[in-house]
């Protein structure tokens, strides 16, 4: 068999070639610092909050999975004994002649509204002129792409419930990626293996039973075999290559 390092593989060239870093952070040129931010948690660049965001999943994933608790029961409850632990510390402070429990002082100015609602409107313009293109036939592959991606999410959503589906992409994210990056080469060498065998069988298949099986269709149509003599040719191929 030929040596994988032998064979060149298309566009392969160190100048075209792209890291996962780059491929992952190569988002929208606005958001291009954010980008190559999120790059970072995922391939575990940033450890302290990649492990946070996993150890929040898990505990996420006991607290409603296990426990049982709501979303809206445990906003509540959290809520609750925010409240209540610093009215008791403010109330404690104030007979104990002691400071108050340090509280920025918080408040949305205008200019922070205005920014928002100026980022939320131009988002939301290419959502919809992206959907009116789609609609109206201007982008098939904008529309075959988008159905795909919402026939994938009925069927996945057919099998799991949206929170185990949430926890298990986070997992997912956060691991996949990693692994390819740490072991690349070696991946890599697999697929191109996989691929040269595929080849392989596919040339088979093509030179052997593809042509054979017109050749003996043709002698049958002339009647110069019978359909005993095609079976036989057929036979004799796959036993030859399979």
């Amino acid at each position: 068999m030929i040596s994988v390092q032998d064979q060149p593989v298309a566009g392969s060239s160190p100048e075209l070639q792209r890291s996962l870093h780059e491929i992952l952070g190569g988002g929208i040129l606005d958001l291009q610092e954010l980008c190559l931010t999120v790059a970072d948690v995922i391939l575990w660049r940033r450890k302290n909050v990649t492990i946070a965001i996993l150890l929040g999943a898990l505990a996420s994933w006991l607290v409603f999975e296990v426990v049982g608790y709501t979303l809206l029961s445990l906003v509540s409850n959290v809520l609750l004994l925010l409240i209540s632990i610093l009215f008791l510390w403010a109330k404690a402070a104030e007979i104990l002649n002691r400071p108050p429990p340090p509280m920025p002082e918080m408040h949305l100015s205008e200019e922070m509204i205005h920014e928002a609602a100026v980022l939320f409107r131009f988002h939301v313009n290419k959502v919809l002129s992206a959907f009116n293109d789609m609609v109206q036939g201007k982008d098939p592959k904008l529309f075959y792409t988008v159905a795909l991606c919402l026939w994938l999410v009925s069927m996945v959503g057919g099998l799991t419930d949206m929170l185990t589906l949430g926890y298990t992409s986070i997992a997912i994210i956060l691991t996949v990626p990693a692994v390819y990056e740490k072991y690349e080469d070696g991946l890599e060498r697999c697929v191109k293996l996989a691929h040269m065998e595929v080849k392989m069988y596919e040339t088979v298949y093509t030179d052997c039973v593809y042509e054979k099986y017109e050749d003996a269709w043709a002698m049958c149509e002339v009647g110069s075999h019978g359909s005993e003599d095609v079976r036989t040719v057929i036979h004799d191929c796959l036993n030859k290559y399979v």
